[in-house]
């Protein structure tokens, strides 16, 4: 799996993971969120646009990623996920914790 790295500002970026989010690929995208988190940028959206599945082991990356950039200070957030994504997420209540937002400068409240 590839991880796209956008940077918005000083503390924010955006990572997109692309393909299929499974437990082959969770490694990588918890060392991305703390590199970056280590880096001082501690506001991390992941756009799921070009997530097309995600399992378990996925959701569980991303809620390692939201503990990780807590415990610094900051924040994850996710924007755009896909139609089964967004099931995944409805399924298992995280929608609740980790709330989609429709694009990738909502997902801080910026327009």
């Amino acid at each position: 799996m590839n991880f796209g790295t956008e940077h918005l500002d000083d503390s924010t970026t955006v990572v997109t993971p692309q393909g299929r989010l499974t437990m082959v690929s969770t490694a990588g995208l918890k060392n991305l969120v703390g590199e970056l988190v280590g880096g001082g940028r501690v506001r991390i959206v992941v756009d799921l646009a070009a997530t097309d599945f995600i399992d378990s082991s996925g959701l569980g990356a991303l809620v390692a990623g939201l503990k990780t950039a807590r415990q610094a200070g900051g924040d994850l957030r996710i924007a755009r996920p896909t139609d089964q994504v967004r099931t995944v997420l409805q399924l298992t209540n995280l929608d609740r914790v980790l709330r989609p937002a429709a694009s990738v400068r909502g997902a801080f409240g910026e327009t």
